[in-house]
Protein backbone atom coordinates (compact mmCIF):
# COMPACT_ATOMS: atom_id res chain seq x y z
CA UNK A 1 0.00 0.00 0.00
CA UNK A 2 1.43 3.55 -1.04
CA UNK A 3 1.98 6.21 1.99
CA UNK A 4 2.96 9.49 2.30
CA UNK A 5 5.14 9.86 5.84
CA UNK A 6 6.05 13.49 6.92
CA UNK A 7 8.82 15.12 8.77
CA UNK A 8 10.19 18.02 10.09
CA UNK A 9 7.19 20.26 11.32
CA UNK A 10 7.73 21.47 14.89
CA UNK A 11 7.88 24.86 16.86
CA UNK A 12 9.79 28.23 15.38
CA UNK A 13 10.50 31.27 15.86
CA UNK A 14 9.26 34.17 13.62
CA UNK A 15 12.41 34.46 11.47
CA UNK A 16 13.58 30.93 11.51
CA UNK A 17 13.55 28.15 9.10
CA UNK A 18 12.32 24.56 9.04
CA UNK A 19 12.40 22.14 6.44
CA UNK A 20 9.67 19.39 5.97
CA UNK A 21 10.42 15.97 3.94
CA UNK A 22 7.69 13.61 2.39
CA UNK A 23 8.92 10.30 1.62
CA UNK A 24 6.75 7.89 -0.41
CA UNK A 25 6.29 4.13 -0.21
CA UNK A 26 4.62 1.04 -1.32
CA UNK A 27 4.45 -0.20 -4.80
CA UNK A 28 5.60 2.60 -6.74
CA UNK A 29 5.56 2.71 -10.49
CA UNK A 30 5.70 6.67 -11.01
CA UNK A 31 5.10 9.92 -9.09
CA UNK A 32 3.71 12.78 -10.98
CA UNK A 33 2.64 16.00 -9.37
CA UNK A 34 3.97 16.66 -5.57
CA UNK A 35 3.25 19.09 -3.34
CA UNK A 36 2.68 21.07 -0.24
CA UNK A 37 -0.75 21.91 1.50
CA UNK A 38 -1.36 23.79 4.39
CA UNK A 39 -4.62 24.26 6.99
CA UNK A 40 -4.65 26.54 9.85
CA UNK A 41 -7.07 26.61 12.32
CA UNK A 42 -10.47 28.22 11.19
CA UNK A 43 -9.67 28.64 7.43
CA UNK A 44 -9.43 26.42 4.12
CA UNK A 45 -6.97 24.60 2.77
CA UNK A 46 -4.42 26.19 0.58
CA UNK A 47 -1.72 25.09 -2.05
CA UNK A 48 1.79 26.33 -0.48
CA UNK A 49 3.92 24.81 -3.93
CA UNK A 50 3.67 22.09 -6.03
CA UNK A 51 6.52 20.18 -8.14
CA UNK A 52 6.17 18.34 -11.46
CA UNK A 53 8.91 15.39 -12.22
CA UNK A 54 11.06 17.74 -14.25
CA UNK A 55 11.02 19.73 -10.97
CA UNK A 56 8.85 22.87 -12.52
CA UNK A 57 7.66 24.25 -9.57
CA UNK A 58 4.27 26.55 -8.34
CA UNK A 59 4.05 28.57 -5.52
CA UNK A 60 1.49 30.40 -3.99
CA UNK A 61 2.08 33.91 -3.61
CA UNK A 62 2.54 34.06 0.01
CA UNK A 63 5.32 31.66 -0.52
CA UNK A 64 7.14 32.50 -3.35
CA UNK A 65 10.60 33.75 -2.16
CA UNK A 66 10.70 32.95 1.40
CA UNK A 67 9.81 28.79 0.27
CA UNK A 68 11.36 26.75 -1.58
CA UNK A 69 10.00 22.80 -3.07
CA UNK A 70 12.00 20.41 -3.99
CA UNK A 71 11.86 16.80 -4.80
CA UNK A 72 14.26 13.58 -5.06
CA UNK A 73 13.04 11.38 -7.56
CA UNK A 74 15.54 8.53 -6.67
CA UNK A 75 13.46 8.64 -3.07
CA UNK A 76 10.29 9.22 -3.82
CA UNK A 77 10.53 12.27 -1.23
CA UNK A 78 9.55 15.93 -1.47
CA UNK A 79 10.89 18.74 0.51
CA UNK A 80 9.88 22.29 1.86
CA UNK A 81 12.32 24.12 2.83
CA UNK A 82 10.96 27.28 4.59
CA UNK A 83 12.35 30.64 5.54
CA UNK A 84 11.79 33.52 7.34
CA UNK A 85 8.82 32.11 8.43
CA UNK A 86 5.72 34.04 10.34
CA UNK A 87 3.16 33.50 12.62
CA UNK A 88 0.87 33.53 9.82
CA UNK A 89 2.47 30.36 8.58
CA UNK A 90 1.22 28.19 11.43
CA UNK A 91 -0.71 25.90 9.97
CA UNK A 92 -0.84 21.98 9.47
CA UNK A 93 1.23 21.14 6.36
CA UNK A 94 0.07 17.95 4.28
CA UNK A 95 1.99 16.63 1.76
CA UNK A 96 0.52 15.25 -1.78
CA UNK A 97 1.00 13.53 -4.56
CA UNK A 98 -0.25 11.63 -7.63
CA UNK A 99 1.05 8.02 -7.69
CA UNK A 100 0.84 5.39 -10.14
CA UNK A 101 1.15 1.68 -8.26
CA UNK A 102 -0.20 -1.51 -8.63
CA UNK A 103 -3.85 0.12 -7.97
CA UNK A 104 -3.78 2.35 -10.71
CA UNK A 105 -2.86 6.11 -10.28
CA UNK A 106 -4.20 7.53 -7.26
CA UNK A 107 -4.05 11.34 -5.42
CA UNK A 108 -2.31 10.48 -2.06
CA UNK A 109 -2.36 12.51 1.14
CA UNK A 110 0.31 12.65 3.89
CA UNK A 111 -1.01 12.36 7.76
CA UNK A 112 -0.34 16.11 8.45
CA UNK A 113 2.70 17.70 10.53
CA UNK A 114 2.54 21.08 12.42
CA UNK A 115 4.39 23.49 11.79
CA UNK A 116 3.77 26.60 14.85
CA UNK A 117 5.81 29.78 14.30
CA UNK A 118 5.62 32.16 17.45
CA UNK A 119 5.93 35.58 17.76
Amino acid sequence: QVQLVESGGGLVQAGGSLRLSCAASGIIYSIGVMGWYRQAPGKTGELVADIDKGSNTNYANSMQGRFTISRDNAKNTVYLQMNSLKPEDTAVYYCNAGIAGNRGYNEYWGQGTQVTVSS
